[in-house]
């Protein structure tokens, strides 16, 4: 029997978040297989996709002591994480994010995810005493196998780091294509929107967006558009909004997996502009939704994709507006993205992810 290691720290950070719903789909995989088990390095968490596992920390009171302090989940949960790795009693150890508190620690193989090279691709757009990069090396030099989530973030990743391809293995996000979405109502949500998902900060190409959107947006008083993700609009992005005239047309919500479904179900366009993205998880959200999407042209996006959306030029403002325009206008085009999204979307099942991430600790342990 195989007993994989998996640690707190993107449990310990999110309630929601596409890199803990990536290790909660790997567990509930292994939770459906005989040769392998887990460990689970959380005492206690305000995460969602950990709401039926049983942590040694649950319940009314534990929460009342725990969220006094917003840091005490990420203290308790790195010191129960460090009394495993010393008692060394698993096979596999696969960190959920990249600080290297368990290098001095762990004598077991290593398995690390690489989401993204966003970092080292567009240096420029991050704070200049931001560890993550070099977090990021450390764990690439010490791992004994590497799982990069598309042929791109792994052509990325040979790229900046000498690594032996050998040690990597592409294994795509996956998406369970057969159990039904589940959807609650948003009230009060404008009848016509674009959607937009996610952090607006920088590379996410949220400015070069909304800029190339203001056009339309004054020519049909009926548009709106609909952020959700990313953090409330904080008062430089409201004072953004106002310059454009935009205020009372832009609406955020901090949507649960069960309303982001339905943002995506009766949106008239989902667009994600960004500029770099080692996968792009929404994109299968959108397709499973039924949901048109407007990509900007990158290799990942292509790679994801393929012909199941309209790309845009990454950075070019009059491209964007003219693809929003043109997709906006065209309801044809717009039924047909959805058809071509629900046949692409059959390419990503969840289960072959899974599977192919157990065969990854068999191969080390």
């Amino acid at each position: 029997m195989t007993k994989v290691f998996i640690d707190h720290q993107k449990f310990s950070t999110q309630k929601y978040g596409g890199i803990s719903r990536y290790f909660a789909n790997i567990i509930e995989g292994i939770k459906h297989t005989e040769d392998i088990t887990y460990q689970l390095g959380v005492l206690h968490a305000k995460n969602h996709y950990l709401q039926n596992e049983p942590l040694a920390m649950k319940g009314a009171l534990s929460d009342q002591i725990m969220n006094k302090h917003e840091k005490l989940d990420i203290l308790a949960n790195k010191f129960y994480c460090e009394r495993i790795l010393k008692k060394n009693e698993f096979d596999v150890f696969h960190p959920t994010y990249y600080d290297p508190y368990f290098l001095n620690l762990l004598k077991k193989p290593l398995v690390i995810t690489i989401h993204d090279l966003t970092y080292e691709r567009l240096p420029e757009y991050f704070w200049a005493q931001d560890p993550l990069t070099q977090q990021k090396r450390l764990n690439i030099e010490r791992a004994d196998a590497i799982i990069a989530i598309s042929n791109t973030t792994r052509k990325d990743l040979l790229h900046f780091f000498n690594v032996d391809p050998a040690k990597v293995f592409t294994i795509y996000h996956g998406i369970e294509l057969d159990t039904p979405l589940q959807f609650q109502p948003v009230p009060h949500l404008p009848e016509r929107y674009v959607l937009f998902v996610g952090d607006r900060s920088g590379y996410k190409n949220f400015y070069l967006f909304m800029n190339a959107i203001q056009p339309l947006m004054l020519d049909m008083p009926d548009l709106n558009v609909v952020l959700t993700g990313g953090g409330k609009v904080e008062v430089a992005d409201q004072e953004f909004l106002m310059r454009l005239g935009l205020t009372d047309r832009v609406r955020h919500i901090n949507a649960t997996d069960e309303q982001l479904n339905y943002l995506y179900q009766n949106t008239q366009l989902f667009v994600y502009p960004s500029l770099y993205e080692g996968f792009g998880l929404p994109i299968l959200e959108a397709f499973k939704a039924k949901c048109p999407i407007l990509l900007s042209d990158t290799d990942c996006f292509r790679e994801v994709a393929a012909d199941a959306a309209v790309y845009f030029k990454s950075t070019d403002l009059n491209d964007l507006t003219s693809k929003l325009s043109s997709t906006l206008a065209d309801s044809a085009l717009r039924a047909k993205l959805v058809e071509l999204g629900s046949q692409r979307l059959k390419s990503f099942p969840l289960k072959k992810s899974i599977d192919k991430t157990l065969d990854v600790y068999r191969s080390l342990a």
